[in-house]
């Protein structure tokens, strides 16, 4: 095991410290029971963590727990002591000296003005809330990487609030929806079904210069749908992975088959994609919730665009 990995390793071990259901945090978990569950010395583990993080494992602790107070004191309204003794300190005079001496004022009067929970540290590991150790990212994720993977993340969830629609009676797919934001009066979950796709079909035939047949969008089977979704969404996904790449997104292209014909960006057209797909997933997914089906909670991408690829 290398230096980086006991160090990962240890922050794993601090990260179980933090939750107070843990048999860890229970038991105090003093440094000598730190090193032993690394099968470490003391000395040994002191050694490879201040090599890697640029400070002695016992001064990391107490900054990520000082951190962890410092959340406490602005989200919840527990008493200074009582967020001294989660953190390990014996007395709220202890704390205070601590607390002042990482914020540059007592935690009395920082409650009051609150500024960032983070305290200065080479290894750049902080506590992240609510209740978590992050580490710093290896891979620099730029605006454009964030843009595919939001993409990415509409073209996935599309097929899976299909896929969760196949659950459903042909009377709960065309149950009508209240709340929309096109023309039609009668909005259900298979019309929302079919547009999401659409969407994208509509796009890969103006970059194609080819006409859009909206008429397979009236009462669409969600067979058709599939088979649709299987051709626009990675045809979609390829020009997106395309224009990002190359660093196109101002690029403009001509729409010939609006009336009149229209001339838009690649960023544009991305970003009309995105606003309005979000909306009409929401109205699905809702939808879905309503007759039982909630694996997929709101579809919000936060979780996904945080996941590598």
């Amino acid at each position: 095991m290398t230096a980086t990995d006991t160090f990962i390793a240890f922050v794993d071990v601090l990260a179980e410290v933090l939750d107070p259901e843990s048999e860890l945090a229970r038991g105090g978990a003093s440094a000598e029971e730190l090193a032993g569950r690394l099968y470490l010395s003391r000395f040994h583990l002191d050694r490879v963590i201040s090599s890697v993080a640029g400070e002695p494992p016992r001064r990391f602790r107490r900054r990520i727990l000082l951190e962890r107070a410092a959340y406490r004191l602005i989200t919840t309204g527990r008493s200074i002591l009582d967020v001294a003794v989660e953190a390990g300190f014996g007395s709220h005079e202890a704390f205070t000296r601590a607390f002042t001496k990482a914020y540059g004022e007592p935690p009395a009067v920082w409650r009051r003005r609150p500024r960032t929970i983070r305290i200065e540290a080479p290894s750049g590991v902080h506590f992240h809330p609510p209740g978590s150790i992050r580490l710093p990212a290896r891979n620099q994720v730029t605006p454009m990487d964030l843009l595919t993977r939001m993409v990415e993340h509409h073209v996935w969830l599309t097929g899976e609030i299909l896929n969760k629609a196949t659950r459903l009676t042909d009377e709960q797919l065309d149950e009508r929806i209240e709340v929309n934001v096109d023309d039609d009066e009668q909005q259900s979950l298979r019309r929302l079904l079919s547009r999401l796709i659409g969407q994208m079909g509509m796009w890969n035939a103006a970059l194609a210069d080819q006409a859009y047949d909206w008429s397979v969008e009236q009462h669409e089977s969600l067979t058709s749908m599939r088979e649709r979704l299987a051709n626009e969404g990675p045809t979609y996904l390829s020009h997106v992975h395309d224009v990002v790449a190359e660093g196109r997104l101002d690029d403009t292209f001509v729409d010939a088959l609006c009336e009149p014909a229209e001339v838009f960006t690649y960023g544009g057209m991305i970003a009309h994609v995105l606003t309005f797909a979000a909306h009409n997933r929401t109205l699905a997914v809702l939808a879905l919730d309503k007759h039982g089906i909630s694996e997929l909670g709101w579809g919000d991408p936060m979780k996904w665009v945080a996941t590598p690829a």
